[in-house]
């Protein structure tokens, strides 16, 4: 099993549970560096490093920096429309580090809150990038268009207890998901309510399982070769 999308200050006890991998993702400049820091301790964890759109969007510029051959990806990163938000700026920032992709050969971790559509416009624009639309939520309609551009859809822990997700899998291609805890957000059931952390997407692999109607060894090796296929890692 691989969680494709953590939030970790530290490997403690059972955080790690079963995964085989875990990539950190990147929010500022702060956590990018921490988690290539942390993956310098551990061998199961690859770092990403972004700048999530809620974020100084200033600091991306100091980005470029930190990538080494050790960082498997770039992000999170994106838009995210909510209250107060500066679309200029978060936009700025968003094609930057698209750009840095591009450079890097990276794959992107897509954050795109209430902006799926704005998103997928904006990547239709660059050649030659890949990544996933982290916490996919852009229902079964944008499924097609994502899928057309080459990325893939993370789904996460609310997938054990959001009924509408479980259509949104049923469609998306098998070849084209991954499974991601956004640890320490997002438990699935049945620790609803706790803090999360990787050890729990087993949780998350077991409701995929039951609804491909398929036994989770044939379910893990699916969505693992599709990580490793996205991320470059073994």
């Amino acid at each position: 099993m691989i969680d494709t999308h953590a939030h970790l200050e530290e490997i403690l006890g059972d955080t790690r549970g079963d995964v085989g991998q875990i990539i950190l993702a990147g929010a500022n400049l702060e956590t990018s560096e921490s988690n290539i820091k942390l993956a310098k301790k551990y061998d199961f964890l690859s770092p990403a490093v972004g700048i999530h759109p809620q974020e100084n969007g200033d600091d991306v510029e100091k980005l470029e920096k930190l990538i080494t051959k050790d960082v498997i990806a770039i992000g999170e990163c994106g838009l995210e429309f909510m209250d107060n938000y500066d679309r200029d700026k978060q936009e700025k920032c968003f094609r930057k580090q698209i750009e840095l992709a591009q450079k890097y050969k990276l794959p992107l971790i897509i954050h795109a809150r209430k902006a799926v559509d704005e998103v997928v416009e904006i990547l239709k624009e660059y050649k030659n990038i890949t990544g996933v639309f982290h916490c996919y939520a852009g229902g079964i309609k944008r499924i097609k268009k994502i899928n057309e551009l080459g990325f893939y859809f993370g789904i996460d822990g609310n997938l054990t207890y959001e009924g509408g997700l479980v259509d949104v899998v049923k469609n998306i291609p098998k070849n084209r998901l991954i499974l991601e805890t956004d640890c320490p957000y997002l438990t699935p059931v049945p620790f609803r309510g706790q803090e999360n952390k990787p050890a729990y997407i087993k949780y998350i692999y077991q409701k995929v399982a039951e609804i491909w109607e398929m036994n989770l060894s044939e379910t893990e090796k699916i969505i693992d070769e599709n990580a490793k296929r996205l991320f470059n890692v073994v």
